[in-house]
C-alpha cells in the first residue's frame, strides 16, 4: 500500500519549537504535505514556517482571516478542511515524530475498511524533569489490542489508557461522518474528536508498544493549567451526550457517557446537593435523556443509595 498523509499543525508561538517538529515530519516519505496552521502568533512562528517552506514544497502555510486567533480546535479544523490528502494525521507544535511514525500504519490501513488507527505517544523533556512528573506523565497508548466495537467503551473510562492524537491516522472522509472539533472547548477538543471517531468509526492499533511521537515538555505547557480542565472537562461530556442525540448514537453508548461523567464529579467529591442540582440541570438541557431509564440511573440520591447497597452486599 502507498500511504499519502496530511499532517496538520496548529502553530501559536512556538517559535522556540517549529523547525524540529517540522524536520522530524519531512523525513517521512508517507507525508504529501504539511499543513502549518499560524494561530495568529506574536513571535517569528510564521516567519519560521514561511522560510521552511523554501526548501520543501511539500510544507502549506495557512492562516485564519485577518491573522487573528482563534484556538487549536479552529485551526486544527482549518487544516482538515485544507488537506489534499486522503490520510490525515496531526501533530501539535511543540512535539515531534520519531522515525517510525507511519511504519505500521501502512500494514494495518491496507485493510480499506479500516477507517484510521493509533499507535503510541510518549513525552521529551525539553528541561530536567521535576519528580512528581516523570511519575505523572505516562505514554499515551493502550495496554492491550481492543477490537474497534469496542474501543469506546475502554476509552471513555480509561480502562487500559488513553490515546493521543499525535499517534492517530485516520481517512479524511471520517471528518465528514462525526464533523470537525469542537471550537467551542479550550481544552479537550482532542478527546472530543477521538471519542467521536471511537463511537461509530473502526480504528485499530498500529504501533501499541513502541512510540511513534513524542510531546514536548516545557513550561508554557497547556496541560499545565488545571483550571480549564476543571472547567471544560464537563463540557466535553456534555458536548458529546449533544452530539450522541443529534447522530442517533446508541444509548449503550450514553450510559457510557454518562457513567464517565459520573466519575469525574465523584473525583471531585461535590456534595450531595450540588450532584443533585447538576445532573437536575442536565436532564433539562437534554430532555431526550430525561425520557429514559438513565435520568433514573444517574439520579444521584437513588446512584448513591445503589453503590451504598451494593458495597455493602459484596
Amino acid at each position: 500500500m502507498h500511504l499519502e498523509v496530511s499532517v496538520v499543525i496548529p502553530a501559536y508561538n512556538v517559535a522556540r519549537f517549529l523547525e524540529k517538529t517540522i524536520q522530524s515530519v519531512l523525513q517521512h516519505n508517507e507525508v504529501k504535505e504539511i499543513i502549518i496552521v499560524d494561530d495568529g502568533s506574536k513571535d517569528q512562528t510564521l516567519e519560521i514556517a514561511r522560510h521552511l517552506k523554501l526548501s520543501d514544497d511539500r510544507i502549506v502555510i495557512a492562516q485564519h482571516e485577518n491573522g487573528v486567533n482563534k484556538g487549536r480546535g479552529a485551526s486544527r479544523n482549518l487544516g482538515i478542511i485544507k488537506a489534499q490528502s486522503n490520510y490525515i494525521a496531526f501533530l501539535d507544535a511543540d512535539d515531534f515524530y520519531l522515525n517510525n511514525r507511519f511504519a505500521q500504519d501502512i500494514e494495518v490501513l491496507k485493510d480499506q475498511s479500516i477507517d484510521g488507527c493509533y499507535s503510541s505517544v510518549g513525552f521529551h523533556f525539553y528541561r530536567t524533569p521535576k519528580e512528581e512528573e516523570s511519575k505523572h506523565y505516562k505514554i499515551s497508548t493502550l495496554s492491550e489490542h481492543v477490537e474497534p466495537e469496542f474501543l469506546f467503551e475502554n476509552l471513555v473510562v480509561s480502562k487500559l489508557g488513553y490515546l493521543h492524537l499525535n499517534g492517530l491516522t485516520v481517512k479524511k472522509i471520517v471528518f465528514d461522518r462525526v464533523g470537525l472539533m469542537n471550537e467551542t472547548l479550550r481544552v479537550t477538543q482532542d478527546t472530543d474528536i477521538i471519542f467521536k471517531i471511537a463511537m461509530i468509526c473502526a480504528l485499530k492499533p498500529a504501533s501499541i508498544y513502541h512510540n511513534v511521537a513524542l510531546r514536548g515538555v516545557h513550561d508554557t505547557n497547556v496541560f499545565y493549567q488545571d483550571h480549564l480542565y476543571k472547567e471544560y472537562t464537563p463540557l466535553l461530556f456534555e458536548s458529546l451526550l449533544s452530539w450522541t442525540i443529534k447522530n442517533k448514537i446508541s444509548p449503550l453508548k450514553q450510559d457510557q457517557l454518562m457513567n464517565a461523567l459520573w466519575i469525574h464529579r465523584f473525583r471531585e467529591s461535590d456534595s450531595l446537593i450540588n450532584h443533585t442540582s447538576y445532573w437536575a440541570r442536565l436532564f433539562i438541557k437534554f430532555p431526550q435523556l430525561s425520557l429514559t431509564i438513565l435520568s433514573v440511573k444517574y439520579f444521584p440520591i437513588i446512584r448513591k443509595r445503589k453503590e451504598l447497597f451494593s458495597f455493602l452486599y459484596k
